[in-house]
């Protein structure tokens, strides 16, 4: 028989939990958690896990939009990294989403700086029609500045996300050696 008090403190806990997060922001957190679970119990080494991790926060931060997952799954092959953790946190990068156009714009300034030494009076991106961002010339106004620029958020990223996972992985490990 199941005690009707352990019953309400879980419906009670269930719908402060609901109120808490309504909507988008409960399935977020949700997703948010059900990620962070699947990294902490992926059998594998602190290492791989937090270098499959680097990875795909490096690539999250390019702007190679159709190659990012591929890469990062190649590059965590080729490393022996761990290739769940780096699609993981590759697709991370889907969250923020609302901010990409700031973000491209500070790395094509970061870019032309880091490339031409000036910074551009109006983005070069604003003259550039749709179609026109399949074809191999954008990639030299447009796109060389903006994956140069992107090095200087995706290596920090990297770095920070590596040390920071591994430091986590083998704590929470070394507290629990079922692992």
């Amino acid at each position: 028989m199941a005690d009707p008090r352990l019953d309400d403190q879980l419906e009670k806990t269930a719908r402060s939990e609901t109120i808490a997060w309504p909507g988008a922001w409960a399935r977020l957190k949700g997703w948010l958690q059900a990620h962070h679970m699947t990294l902490m119990t992926l059998p594998d080494t602190p290492h791989a896990i937090a270098l499959g991790s680097a990875i795909g926060m490096f690539f999250g931060f390019t702007p190679l939009f159709g190659l990012k997952t591929l890469l990062t799954l190649a590059l965590a092959w080729l490393l022996k990294g761990n290739k769940i953790a780096a699609f993981i946190s590759v697709t991370l990068h889907d969250i923020i989403l609302p901010f990409w156009p700031a973000i491209f714009l500070w790395e094509y300034r970061m870019g032309m700086w880091t490339l031409h030494r000036r910074l551009p009076q109006r983005p070069g991106f604003r003259h550039v029609a749709l179609g026109n961002y399949m074809e191999w010339t954008t990639f030299f106004t447009v796109g060389q500045p903006l994956l140069v620029g992107s090095l200087f958020l995706a290596l920090p990223a990297a770095v920070v996300v590596y040390f920071g996972l591994r430091a986590v992985l083998i704590r929470a490990r070394r507290a629990d050696p079922k692992k």
